[in-house]
């Protein structure tokens, strides 16, 4: 009988990681090559030419947070990749834990092919956490 291969993704708009699952008490281990990260950067580091002024003296903007468009790229790229894995077969089910916002993009991005590996999604940041401690985080989802 062929065993089921669990990953858990962890993200956030700048940081993710993919952890296997391979049954309980047995732990979380980082699955290599699947552990991203862009540094943390505000608005005002990205965004730094002036737009003038507008026809009423106010400064005008460019209308859109780079800051958030550089977080959904991020997203896109994981997601992107998390598509490929699930094509190749690398899992056959996944939980999802990430901050909010970033699983809302994760929902939109994924594939109707990871959509049904799904099986627990965690609205939660969890991407600080040190691997050993995500047990209490997962407890009720997972046998860690």
């Amino acid at each position: 009988m062929k065993k089921t291969v669990t990953w858990i993704l962890i993200a956030d708009g700048t940081q993710a990681r993919v952890l296997e699952h391979n049954g309980p008490g047995k732990g979380l281990l980082l699955v290599k090559g699947l552990d991203w990260s862009i540094p943390p950067l505000q608005a005002q580091d990205i965004d730094t030419d002036g737009y003038g002024r507008g026809p009423n003296g106010g400064a005008m903007t460019s209308g859109n947070d780079p800051v958030k468009h550089r977080e959904a790229e991020f997203v896109r790229s994981v997601a992107e990749v998390m598509n490929d894995k699930a094509k190749a077969g690398a899992f056959d089910r996944l939980v999802i834990a990430a901050a909010p916002i970033a699983l809302g993009n994760l929902r939109k991005l994924l594939s109707d092919h990871v959509k049904k590996t799904v099986v627990a999604e965690l609205d939660k940041d969890l991407t600080n956490i040190p691997t050993p401690q995500l047990d209490r985080h997962l407890d009720g989802i997972l046998a860690v």
